[in-house]
């Protein structure tokens, strides 16, 4: 199944959207009627058309049992958000989701209207970070705005949209403390309750990638401010 060559070619500048597996295909009319390019990732042709036309993607729509492309994705795109369906809003839904590397879920059996507003706020999310300068560094830490890479040292680190809009918060802010209540307004949009662990469960994950190989501590907890990212522990200046 192929959905992309008609919109590509009537609406150059469409943003692109990946659709992997049958459930996400579904959604293709949808997406092209609200403005979208939706392209069709296990197709061949459609795939050598993003490689031929140098076509960026804005985000990649994952059917439900197609857990094993957001690998590839990422390899591909980077911190490309990746939206992935599942069956019901709850905990372990949601531990799913993140421990398959994607950025967020979907629900294949309710209107798409919900997904087109989780898409909105994502592509919101990449839209604040085109505005930042292209290269923010920080001790062995730098971030390629141009390209959305990020190196600690030599090594080059996979962020989820996620991560990497929450990394760019604290680096923006290097040396000040974050808060919470910051945090929640500028990555989540509001969208999470104050009362969730959300905040802490993406430090730890940002945690394990900046310090992968051994490297210092790059982002330190100040206990009922927020937290700070800082080379050494740091002041506590509140941003």
């Amino acid at each position: 199944m192929t959905v992309a060559h008609g919109s590509m070619a009537g609406s150059v500048h469409a943003d692109v959207v990946l659709l992997v597996g049958h459930e996400a295909l579904a959604l293709a009319e949808r997406l092209r009627a609200s403005g979208y390019a939706p392209i069709n990732w296990n197709a061949a042709t459609d795939s050598g058309l993003v490689a031929r036309t140098n076509s960026v993607p804005v985000a990649a729509i994952l059917a439900s049992d197609q857990a094993a492309s957001v690998f590839e994705l990422r390899s591909h795109f980077g911190s490309l958000p990746i939206l992935i369906g599942v069956s019901d809003d709850s905990i372990a839904a949601r531990e799913t989701v993140l421990a398959c590397g994607a950025d967020d879920f979907w629900f294949p059996l309710s209107a798409p209207s919900d997904l087109l507003q989780r898409l909105r706020l994502h592509l919101l999310i990449q839209s604040r970070s085109a505005l930042k300068p292209p290269m923010l560094q920080l001790a062995d830490l730098n971030v390629d705005i141009t390209c959305r890479q990020v190196r600690r040292g030599a090594r080059s680190l996979v962020l989820t949209a996620r991560e990497y809009a929450l990394l760019l918060l604290l680096l923006e802010e290097r040396g000040r403390v974050v808060s919470r209540d910051r945090i929640l307004r500028d990555v989540w949009k509001d969208e999470q309750s104050s009362s969730s662990n959300v905040i802490e469960v993406y430090v730890r994950y940002l945690r394990q990638k900046l310090e992968e190989g051994g490297e210092p501590r790059l982002i330190h907890t100040i206990r009922g401010l927020g937290y700070c990212l800082n080379d050494g522990l740091p002041s506590q200046r509140h941003g």
